[in-house]
């Protein structure tokens, strides 16, 4: 396989992709202090888990889970939570949300206009990025997502089905990485 399809392939692969992607969780400090940026949305949130997503040998993001109090994994989209994605290597926004899209299509079927509605409203909401950029998806039930890009607030998404679905990509129990979803998911309630 030439180096230009390998490349490709790894880039076209910037969220959680079945059989091509592994993950290792990272060298980092188990206990840590709920991120400044996140204290207002998620107060009493705690470590739920992180996980670092390697595609090929290629190392991609570190992902870390923030819960509230009483957080049960079977059931993610009944409590707060905070998922930050820490990228460590350059990837479009219009990659990360048909990538995003694609995952998010395999969790159930989404009608295309619907679809390509999420997709303008990912690529409008994520950047591109750069190693050492930081996303980060707030959930709060009934209300939607926000997100944080390196701690600055973007426009919230309060559509429901678009986050349940969104979030789903790391935490159902469907997911095309459940070795990822276990880390994550590693100091919850099951």
């Amino acid at each position: 396989m030439n180096r230009a399809l390998v490349l490709a392939c790894c880039f076209a692969v910037c969220l959680p992709s079945g059989l091509l992607a592994q993950t290792e969780v990272p060298k980092l400090a188990a206990a840590q202090a709920v991120p400044a940026e996140l204290t207002a949305h998620l107060p009493a949130g705690r470590l739920g888990g992180r996980s670092r997503l390697t595609v090929w040998g290629f190392q991609v993001y570190d992902a870390t889970l923030w819960v509230a109090p009483g957080f049960k994994a079977g059931a993610f989209e009944n409590h707060a939570f905070a998922l930050e994605l820490a990228y460590l290597r350059k990837f479009k926004s219009e990659d990360i949300a048909k990538r995003s899209l694609a995952e998010m299509g395999r969790q159930r079927s989404i009608p295309v206009e619907k679809a390509a509605n999420w997709e303008r409203q990912l690529t409008d909401v994520f950047p591109d990025v750069k190693p050492g950029d930081r996303i980060t998806g707030i959930y709060q039930p009934g209300q939607g997502s926000k997100f944080l890009v390196n701690g600055l607030l973007q426009r919230p998404l309060p559509d429901t089905e678009f986050s349940r679905l969104f979030f789903g990509i790391w935490l159902a129990e469907t997911t095309s990485e459940p070795v990822m979803r276990r880390e994550l998911l590693s100091q919850t309630t099951p």
